[in-house]
């Protein structure tokens, strides 16, 4: 089985404070996370070692985005998240 066949996906947003490091100014941006969440039951035909990587999943959020693009309007230049995980165990 896939682990896509564990887990329900939702898409989710949210805000934090970034500076671009070409004009060095702060901005608050939208940070696009796609949230997995553990199905209730497991799927019909799983073997053994799906059951045990089923008992052992957790939910976790991906983030979508990698670059965000300057807010200030004489910049515009994309910019890679700094220091920000790409996945977060909830």
């Amino acid at each position: 089985m896939n682990e896509k066949d564990f887990f329900d996906e939702r898409p989710e947003t949210k805000s934090a404070t970034f500076s671009c490091p070409h004009c060095r100014e702060r901005a608050q941006y939208e940070v696009r996370w796609l949230r997995r969440t553990r199905k209730a039951q497991l799927p019909r035909g799983a073997s053994e070692q799906d059951k045990a990587r089923f008992a052992k999943s957790l939910d976790y959020m991906v983030r979508v985005d990698d670059m965000m693009v300057c807010k200030n309007v004489r910049c515009r230049r994309r910019f890679d998240i700094p220091n920000s995980q790409s996945i977060v165990f909830i």
